[in-house]
């Protein structure tokens, strides 16, 4: 059985728009942010997207674990960037240095050496704000749109029904194959596997975790066979589709689409006349080095 995020109605900003003029204006959003590598203007999105999530009225117990999840690939990322130095190039030529960071031991006769510059550190930065908002922006679909309106939202979008019904199911998998691996492991445990006393080198312990990965995926492709049968023998995709709720377009909801529209194609005129780039403040390239 297929199984969704954890919804719940509330009184909140998102939840009183149109679930399709929502997402409409998270895509304008998305390419506003994506438009921008000037972290002052990032800033300014990021604070947007914090006060939309602190509106939304989830709470962080709900959302625990993909914010750690999330945050912990952003951040993991963000500085590997900024040790490496790599993503960066294409935005700036050159690097001033403030300062030089050896280490204690040597390979192969060659001593790593950190070079901390002005330039990656702004990177970095901007690299972490910039996902950071639109992480925030997208955690909110899952928890706050209503379950039973994915299909119609896709659907009233303009996508067909077979795609507006694909959609429906991916936004439903994740939870449903969660479930399905919270319950393999609870009946594995049961017969006395000790996923905690895994040991060995990474293989080894891949190897060890089949008796919880098998399961699920056989799992997983039987319960998608099913649901292709299940599809079929209703003759889907031979007509138009009807749906059991009807989505309507109100005045904010018109009002937030134009906004969103509207920010978009401004903020692509800006990127065209070279206006939010990579920035770095012309008082720090001028730091001695430590």
């Amino acid at each position: 059985m297929l199984v969704t995020w954890r919804y719940r109605k509330r009184r909140s900003l998102v939840q009183s728009f149109d679930p399709r003029a929502w997402i409409i204006f998270y895509l304008c959003f998305m390419g506003v942010t994506i438009s921008f590598w000037d972290v002052r203007i990032l800033a300014i999105l990021f604070g947007l997207s914090l006060g939309i999530v602190i509106s939304s009225g989830l709470t962080w117990r709900e959302t625990r674990r993909a914010w750690l999840f999330i945050g912990g690939f952003i951040i993991y990322f963000s500085l590997f960037t900024f040790l490496t130095g790599r993503g960066g190039m294409e935005f700036y030529t050159e690097e001033h240095v403030i300062r030089n960071v050896q280490a204690s031991f040597t390979l192969f006769g060659w001593r790593p050496v950190l070079h901390i510059t002005v330039e990656r550190i702004f990177y970095a930065l901007s690299m972490l704000v910039r996902v950071f908002s639109l992480a925030s922006m997208t955690i909110l679909i899952p928890y706050s749109f209503n379950p039973a309106q994915y299909g119609v939202t896709f659907r009233g979008l303009g996508l067909p029904d077979k795609i507006a019904y694909a959609m429906d199911l991916t936004m439903r998998f994740v939870p449903t194959y969660a479930r399905d691996f919270q319950i393999t492991m609870d009946a594995q445990r049961a017969r006395g596997y000790e996923i905690e006393k895994l040991r060995g080198g990474l293989l080894a312990q891949v190897r060890k975790l089949a008796p919880l990965i098998v399961p699920v995926t056989i799992q997983a492709i039987a319960g998608s066979e099913d649901i292709i049968d299940a599809m079929d023998l209703r003759a889907f995709g031979i007509q138009p589709r009807t749906w059991l709720e009807e989505l309507h377009y109100r005045p904010r909801d018109r009002a937030l689409i134009v906004a969103g529209v509207g920010c978009f194609l401004f903020s692509l005129a800006l990127s065209i006349y070279g206006v939010g780039t990579f920035w770095v403040p012309e008082a720090l390239k001028s730091l001695p080095l430590l």
